[in-house]
């Protein structure tokens, strides 16, 4: 399958390596000779040096015989007419990464179809639903939802004396007869893997679970962590990531205080969120956010626009008793770095983008996908047909390589929990934790 990236910022290369992995015929076209020359180096794909809006480029890039154009520069105009152009030329499918929501709104003078764009994708309005998923759970790391929001794989780390601390799998089994979840991942020191029931959980391990929605409340308490209802938040920064989740927490009853260093942003704000407080001030002001009640606030994002200052005040903020802290991080390398130095949890925009993205360019029956950060490991749903390779067979049978396990069985309306005895049969949809190394063979075995 041919896909060609038009951008190899942060988005377009982490896309042009998952796919490159996958042994997709990639091409990547950046403005930037220096980034295009790092692709090149590192990752096996066709660069083109260029600006991937210009028709010589794409027709370089055989755009006209590609399966999806994937438009994800930091410029809307530049991924709207790369996308127009793309499709003209011939290109089966397009998506592009747009921020403005004067492009995708329904009263747009520019209709998406008009477009020629199949798909848009807001990193930062994908971010902020994350980011309420995250402030609303005690214990969450990561968080991401399928089935229609019934089921979620969630990221936590186990407290020193939380109840399943010391104990393996199996031994919380038994105690928790009744319980539906399965343990998807155990990262130890650093490094992770697929647990069996003989493997332990100890204290400091960062925990992947999957579970029915109506039961993720109740496993925050065995991993250590409090149980809280989200009443109140307070939000650093005025970038487009806080003011989307001010505007999920109006609509879901969560009062918003939201501070700002630059006055006239802070007028804008107040004009666009007539539920939140905004206020003119510093987010590393600690007496500033004494003076506020930060210490009362169950949840806490850092949004500005600096990585550094997002860092710095969301560890101010735990440090002064907000309940639940999470930090936005544009950087991917940084991404990891939250949880190690005492941060709950991190967001970025374009990590969003990315795990949008690629829900829709997984071939064969992939319905949604998650990756997973600092892991590198994913989260698969997929439909099962007939003719797939795993469909009429006991999940004890299957032989799946040592990386991976099934998290749930979607079944009419049921959810499963399976087990080793049940069967996989079409019509379901099947959730899948991977790890890098057996995500080809999990597509072949369920694509």
């Amino acid at each position: 399958m041919r896909v060609v990236i038009v951008g190899a910022g942060e988005v377009g290369y982490h896309l042009a390596d998952r796919l490159s992995q996958e042994n997709q015929d990639v091409v990547v076209i950046e403005a930037d000779p220096q980034r295009a020359e790092q692709i090149s180096d590192h990752l096996d794909v066709m660069t083109i040096v260029g600006n991937g809006a210009a028709i010589p480029n794409l027709e370089k890039a055989r755009v006209d015989i590609a399966r999806m154009m994937l438009a994800v520069t930091s410029q809307d105009e530049v991924n709207l007419i790369a996308s127009l152009a793309a499709k003209k030329m011939g290109a089966k499918q397009t998506i592009a990464r747009i921020s403005n929501p004067e492009y995708y709104s329904k009263d747009s003078a520019l209709p998406r179809e008009q477009l020629g764009i199949d798909l848009m994708i807001n990193p930062e309005r994908e971010c902020a639903k994350e980011t309420f998923g995250l402030l609303s759970s005690p214990a969450a790391t990561d968080v991401a939802s399928f089935h229609d929001d019934r089921v979620q794989l969630i990221g936590m780390i186990v407290r020193e004396g939380a109840p399943v601390a010391g104990k393996t799998l199996a031994e919380i089994g038994q105690e928790l007869i009744g319980r539906h979840y399965i343990v998807t991942g155990i990262v130890h020191e650093g490094s992770i893997k697929v647990p069996t029931g003989e493997d332990r959980i100890e204290a400091g391990d960062h925990v992947y679970l999957i579970s029915p929605t109506e039961e993720v409340a109740g496993l925050a308490p065995l991993a250590g962590h409090e149980p809280y209802k989200l009443r109140r938040i307070m939000i650093a920064g005025g970038s487009p990531e806080a003011v989307y989740l001010a505007e999920i927490c109006a609509d879901n009853g969560v009062e918003v205080t939201l501070l700002d260093s630059s006055r006239q942003k802070c007028i804008e704000l107040a004009e666009r969120l007539p539920k939140a407080l905004v206020l003119n001030g510093d987010a590393t002001d600690l007496d500033l956010l004494d003076q506020e009640g930060v210490a009362g606030m169950d949840g806490y994002l850092a949004a500005t626009g600096s990585d550094d200052t997002n860092i710095l005040s969301s560890l101010l903020a735990k440090q002064a008793g907000a309940r639940k802290v999470v930090s936005l991080i544009t950087d991917f390398d940084y991404l990891s770095l939250g949880t190690k130095v005492g941060i709950d949890a991190t967001v970025s925009p374009r990590m969003s983008a990315v795990n949008a993205i690629l829900r829709h360019v997984r071939r064969g029956r992939v319905s949604s996908l998650a990756i997973l950060k600092g892991i590198d490991a994913e989260a698969i749903q997929f439909s099962i047909g007939a003719s797939t390779e795993v469909a009429n067979r006991a999940i004890a049978d299957l032989h799946l390589p040592k990386g991976c396990v099934i998290g749930t069985i979607f079944r009419d309306d049921q959810i499963i929990v399976p087990r080793g005895k049940h069967r996989v049969e079409p019509g379901d949809e099947v959730l899948v934790f991977a790890l890098p190394g057996t995500i080809e063979a999990v597509e072949q075995a369920f694509g």
